[in-house]
């Protein structure tokens, strides 16, 4: 019996030993460990990839925000601000994606099929949209010319970035909408375009966040 008790309480005592231990190393230094290096080698993206803008923090590159107008009386998605580039669709209009905000919380698709009515009606009427919010005089915007981002969003919903073709659909409005010359704007949006990763991972795309800080700068010293 006493030697019952004494082996059981030599496995207690080792079990805690083996507890305390491995909460210091896992619990404790590894994290740490961990923390340190991500500070020191890869402290922007370890801090969420912010944005900031007049000292302060805006956004993140990796988060799509919304550029629109204040929401009205009896309105049940607010309308796009055109003064500003606008991302990939999140109102539910054109969309295959079930976020309808860039609500962080909620992020995925509808997987919708390429022939189901719905995504059509949305696809057909967010072109239209996109024709007329982006055709100025002397500038008209053809069906055709509308690219698959700007009628879609992407399968999180979140995409910050846009394609290049869609940044250059908006640079007419973009001018015509603040007073700025077209090649003004379009130097911005050349400026804001990022190349294939490594060369030959993804494909082009445009920060909208980062392209309206600049535009912003833009502005103030017009």
């Amino acid at each position: 019996m006493n030697n019952s008790v004494v082996n059981t309480a030599r496995l207690l005592a080792a079990g805690l030993r083996a507890l305390l231990v491995l909460t210091v190393l896992t619990g404790i230094i590894y994290p740490l460990a961990v923390t340190g290096v991500a500070q020191a080698l890869f402290h922007d993206k370890a801090n969420g990839s912010e944005i900031k803008a007049d000292g302060k923090v805006v956004g993140s590159s990796l988060i799509g925000q919304s550029y629109n107008l204040p929401l009205k009386k009896g309105q049940e998605t607010p309308a796009p601000d055109l003064k500003w580039f606008q991302g990939r669709p999140q109102n539910g209009l054109g969309s295959n994606s079930v976020n309808t905000q860039y609500k962080l919380i909620l992020s995925g698709a509808t997987n919708r099929a390429g022939d189901n009515k719905d995504l059509i009606d949305w696809v057909t009427a967010a072109k239209a949209a996109v024709v007329k919010d982006n055709s100025t005089p002397g500038h008209p915007v053809k069906p055709s010319e509308v690219p698959a981002d700007a009628v879609t969003s992407s399968g999180s919903g979140l995409d910050p970035d846009i394609s290049p073709a869609y940044a250059d659909l908006q640079v007419h409005r973009i001018a015509d909408r603040n007073n700025l010359s077209a090649a003004q704007v379009q130097k911005l949006v050349d400026d804001h375009t990022t190349g294939r990763t490594l060369g030959f991972i993804g494909e082009p795309r445009v920060n909208v966040l980062e392209l309206n800080i600049a535009l912003k700068a833009l502005l103030a010293k017009s």
